[in-house]
């Protein structure tokens, strides 16, 4: 599932979806490694969009000292 269309929020939100679900239902094996294939892939895009934000505030401390 291509992830890049998410804002975070829409990550975040889908990514606990998929816990829940792995929680509260468990699936087949096959469904349950695309279901935490997915998850992994939203955990990812949620960190690196964290990052790019930790980066863009210290960038805008720097550059207000």
């Amino acid at each position: 599932m291509a992830t890049d269309n998410h804002s975070f929020e829409d990550a975040l939100n889908r990514l606990e979806e998929i816990v829940e679900s792995l929680e509260d239902d468990p699936p087949s094996l096959g469904e349950a490694l695309d279901t935490y294939e997915e998850g992994v892939e939203l955990a990812n895009e949620c960190l690196s969009r964290l990052n790019d934000a930790e980066q863009r505030v210290s960038e805008l401390s720097i550059s207000d000292d």
